[in-house]
């Protein structure tokens, strides 16, 4: 969800269940597909800026064969004050990839759970060797600017090698197969994505929710991809909204509501 006051942009995992009463979360997970068309850049008028995500069709196996999902993954934004920031590592190494490796096709779902593999940055240890967080270029509409232009080329070569893709975020509520909100999905400011722990009538903060890519690129090679955008403020309630003192994530942060969380 991006921090401005404007429109959003399987199988069970043993994990740790929240035990409490909670408000319904939104549907989140990852899908571990293929890549099976070239990627398209698309743009979205919002009320302050224009987003920008990368779009690809994605293959995963099912009960009833082959589906295919559109996902939508955030690059950036025309506004030079809501950047996106991002760490793109080509030699990703965490101790759930040999898990995901081993989880079936199609869409894995992590909605309400509160431990590893459902990414949290705040409260996990899932940023862990990925360098520092970089701000995105302001997008032009070409397809120059980084992180796209990466990202970009990382796809392709998934979609050429037939690479397995994990893709966290939440599911599209249209009724269609696709996956989006591939960013943080908690600090937000604006009111309108403040999470009041009661309702989904919209998309909202929340923990254990934010997204990423993970290409499983063989043999012991991963890259990865995680973002956030630079108005969503850490660190966060547990409802994923921002603490009245939060700042902007940087590289300190990382993982450290770990202890807190459990």
């Amino acid at each position: 969800m991006p921090p401005k006051e404007k429109a959003s942009h399987g199988s069970n995992w043993t994990g740790i269940i929240l035990s409490t009463p909670k408000y319904m979360a939104l549907k989140y997970g990852f899908l571990k597909c293929k890549i099976v068309s070239d990627t398209r850049l698309k743009s979205t008028k919002r009320r302050n800026e224009i987003q920008y995500h990368l779009h690809a069709d994605c293959s995963a196996a099912s009960q009833n064969g082959d589906e295919i999902w559109d996902a939508a993954i955030n690059v950036g934004t025309d506004d030079a004050d809501d950047l996106l920031r991002y760490r793109l590592a080509f030699n990703y190494s965490h101790a759930i990839l040999s898990d995901l490796r081993n989880a079936p096709a199609g869409l894995t779902d992590l909605t309400g759970t509160s431990a590893l593999p459902a990414i949290d940055f705040m409260r996990s240890d899932i940023l862990g060797g990925t360098g520092s967080w970089r701000d995105s270029d302001v997008m032009d509409g070409s397809e120059f600017p980084e992180p796209l232009a990466s990202l970009k080329r990382l796809l392709n070569k998934a979609q050429r090698e037939r690479l397995d893709v994990y893709i966290f975020g939440r599911t599209y509520t249209d009724g269609t197969l696709g996956i989006h909100d591939v960013h943080m999905n908690q600090g937000s400011q604006s009111q309108h994505f403040l999470n009041n722990g009661r309702d989904d009538h919209n998309d909202h903060n929340d923990i254990w929710q934010d997204g990423g890519v993970l290409v499983d690129l063989g043999q012991t090679l991963w890259a990865a991809y995680f973002t956030a955008f630079t108005q969503q403020l850490v660190p966060t309630d547990r409802l994923g909204n921002p603490v009245r003192e939060g700042h902007e994530i940087v590289d300190s942060d990382d993982g450290t509501l770990a202890i807190a969380s459990h």
